[in-house]
């Protein structure tokens, strides 16, 4: 029997605070103070009887009863939004409303055709995508505040309790404007990108280990002039009006190098090759239009960049 007292705003608190690994920013993302957050966990832990944070000076983390109480949390949480969602569309004479966490890299290179292909079907959908480093879009998938995930596949310790279908694979990209001096030496020389401000991927973006890893490999190590960014508006503007070296996933530019907008230097990067697939919730069986949208994008994946699986 499900005990009644646990209420949705037990759930609630509970996701968010697991989400943000703050009591505070938990609160402010609820609209209510940090003690109404703090009492309405002691409630959910005393209903349960286990203890699902651990709270010290460094922050706060989810236990292994939080784990596994997430799991189950998050899926009611979702099943409880899908089914709301459904009455208010069908008030509203309309279909289905699904939210899509999306890499840069694929909302650049697969989304446009994936999203063109899935309204042809007639499906009347509001399809809301959300752009962001992959492992927020993740921890939002894990407690039901996406549908979907489309990007590169986490680290096996955010992975539990979600599922990977892999799609294809990508590689990072050195990108400049065209006529960079650099185009101009024969041999290329790696090192030189050192001679001019380098764009690099955020710390906390799934690619930047990628990218650490190859500099040093190279012998290059850590550029003395870089600025960091995953912004694809930003990394695009900058590089085309400057001398700068954008190093990014081949996906987020793959577009304008094949319009000449940018040109990508020529670099050996297969070692940096990364897959990049559909995340789902594991215990939780996508809806409808989920469903179909995720055939759209394996259409798009595998018509487009098939030759690189």
């Amino acid at each position: 029997m499900i005990d009644r007292r646990i209420k949705f705003r037990h759930l609630q608190c509970f996701l968010e605070v697991a989400r943000q690994k703050s009591v505070v920013k938990a609160a402010d993302a609820l609209a209510i103070t940090q003690p109404a957050v703090s009492k309405t966990l002691r409630e959910l832990e005393d209903i349960l009887a286990v203890q699902l944070f651990d709270r010290s000076k460094r922050g706060i983390a989810v236990t292994r009863f939080g784990e596994v109480f997430l799991r189950y949390a998050g899926a009611s949480v979702t099943a409880l939004r899908q089914g709301v969602d459904s009455i208010a569309q069908a008030r509203a004479k309309g279909g289905f409303a699904i939210t899509l966490g999306v890499l840069p890299t694929v909302a650049a290179r697969v989304m446009p055709a994936a999203v063109q292909s899935f309204k042809k079907d007639g499906v009347e959908t509001v399809v809301r995508i959300i752009t962001g480093e992959n492992d927020l879009l993740i921890s939002r998938l894990r407690v039901g505040e996406l549908d979907l995930v489309v990007g590169r596949l986490g680290e096996p310790e955010l992975m539990t309790g979600l599922s990977f279908e892999h799609l294809y694979s990508e590689h990072i990209s050195f990108l400049v404007r065209p006529g960079h001096p650099l185009l101009q030496d024969q041999p290329f020389d790696l090192s030189r990108i050192l001679e001019y401000p380098v764009l690099m991927p955020t710390e906390a973006s799934i690619i930047r280990p990628y990218v650490d890893r190859f500099l040093i490999a190279n012998g290059i190590g850590t550029p003395p002039d870089q600025i960091e960014t995953i912004s694809m508006a930003f990394g695009r503007s900058y590089t085309r009006i400057t001398d700068a070296v954008w190093i990014i996933s081949n996906g987020v530019a793959a577009n304008d190098v094949e319009d000449a907008v940018l040109v990508e230097l020529p670099v050996d990067t297969r070692d940096t090759l990364g897959p990049v697939g559909l995340t789902t919730r594991a215990d939780t069986p996508p809806g409808l239009a989920t469903q179909i949208m995720m055939q759209a994008i394996r259409d798009v994946s595998e018509h487009r960049l098939g030759a690189q699986a």
